[in-house]
């Protein structure tokens, strides 16, 4: 097979529903709790979906996705997937999970178990981050999930020949399977079966993360005998993207259900794509802008104006009380948690809930709000003017203006410091 037709034949998107027509007056609000369904891709930046203005790659599903609801503006990651995925189920900072390389301490209280609690089903399906699967089945039961089909970190291939976890077994007569179509068979299995209770899909994708050829295996090449390129890789996960809303719009519970579309960090090194006029360069592992700044899109049907726009800053623990939000629960009064609810910002009132965000990796940290980023070494940058973070400031460098906004998040680094 020629890579052009390999390309053409997996990666076909599926037309979704006509736009849902948004009722003013409609509220967030209603007697029944809402499903939701939560994608986090692997190593996708801001640059590349086609929403945040993005021509490297065809990307019309999860553009509908934008379209149909509200996409932010400013929504920021760690550089690298383990911190990212323990701030999104704590609500934490890796300085007080003390997580940085791929360990979820036993002892942290995710959102999963919290919902769990409140009713819901719960199911995980893609990427468990935190260890082998095999070696403690029942841990991601004991993280909140009543059901899991995942591939376990550095486990196995998880593209062709899968090495697929379910619910404590390895999944059998799946060798020639591509494996995100057998975790999107999963998960439309567990919303269809799900659909008499409120349910939460935690959908951490394997795609676009590059297959691993290295180590203690080598994965698969494809049956075109090569592996994916990039672009194969975003096209397969817009058409499943595409798939799974698709069998949501047929199964009547797209009213009832919210998406959250977003990714864990910037795109891999190496990786060159169009945004307008300007090059970006894939910044995963840095925490520059192209590691950390990445997409989200909030679609609940017929609920949210479709494409609307929101500029308020959005950090990665603010998942966590969120969801719980959109879910009608308390937050538990022992609970310490960083995030910050974005649920009023859904109905689209005039609420900034956070000043800053924060993120820290590798010996490396900041604090920034839209415009202006300040590295704990002292190192401050006028993101807006300039992006690729050239021109830092320093204490004897700075001008009027970098002084001030200098002394204003040092102000709240030492107020973030204050909690520890």
């Amino acid at each position: 097979m020629k890579r052009r037709d390999f390309i053409k034949n997996t990666a076909t998107g599926l037309a979704l529903s006509s736009l849902p027509i948004w009722l003013n007056n409609c509220s967030i609000q209603s007697n029944k709790k809402p499903n939701i369904v939560l994608f986090l891709v692997d190593d996708m930046g801001y640059e590349v979906p086609g929403f945040n203005g993005g021509t490297s790659y065809n990307t019309p599903n999860i553009d509908k996705l934008a379209a149909t609801g509200m996409k932010f503006t400013y929504c920021y990651s760690a550089p690298v997937c383990s911190p990212s995925r323990t701030q999104l189920l704590t609500g934490r900072y890796t300085f007080r999970t003390g997580e940085e390389w791929g360990v979820l301490p036993e002892n942290e209280t995710t959102i999963s178990s919290l919902l769990q609690n409140a009713g819901y089903k719960t199911a995980i399906v893609g990427k468990w981050q935190f260890g082998k699967i095999g070696d403690d089945p029942s841990f991601i039961n004991r993280k909140g999930f009543d059901e899991y089909c995942c591939w376990g970190w550095h486990e196995g291939p998880r593209y062709w020949n899968p090495w697929i976890w379910e619910n404590g077994k390895v999944k059998e007569n799946i060798s020639d399977r591509y494996g995100p179509d057998v975790l999107r068979d999963f998960s439309i299995e567990f919303m269809q079966r799900s659909k008499d209770q409120p349910f939460f899909l935690y959908y951490p994708m394997l795609l676009t993360h590059f297959a691993k050829t290295g180590g203690k295996y080598t994965e698969p090449v494809g049956p075109n005998g090569e592996y994916q390129s990039y672009a194969d890789m975003v096209a397969n996960l817009d058409r499943i993207i595409g798939e799974f809303t698709e069998a949501l719009n047929n199964s009547g519970l797209a009213e009832d259900t919210i998406i959250i579309f977003t990714t864990d960090n910037g795109t891999p090194e190496g990786i060159i794509s169009n945004m307008g006029d300007r090059k970006i360069p894939g910044g995963k592992k840095s925490m520059k802008d192209t590691g950390t700044h990445v997409p989200l899109v909030v679609n609940w049907k017929g609920k949210l104006k479709p494409g609307s726009v929101n500029e308020n800053l959005i950090d990665f623990t603010d998942f966590f009380p969120t969801l719980l939000g959109l879910a009608e629960q308390e937050k538990p009064k022992n609970l310490k948690i960083d995030g910050k609810s974005f649920k009023r910002q859904l109905r689209e009132e005039d609420s900034v809930s956070r000043k800053w965000a924060y993120q820290e990796w590798h010996g490396e940290a900041w604090i920034r709000n839209k415009e202006w980023k300040l590295y704990r070494d002292t190192k401050l940058f006028n993101i807006s003017e300039d992006p690729n973070e050239d021109k830092p400031y320093y204490p004897e460098t700075d001008t009027q203006k970098s002084q001030k906004m200098r002394r204003v998040l040092t102000e709240y680094l030492a107020e973030l410091d204050s909690t520890k």
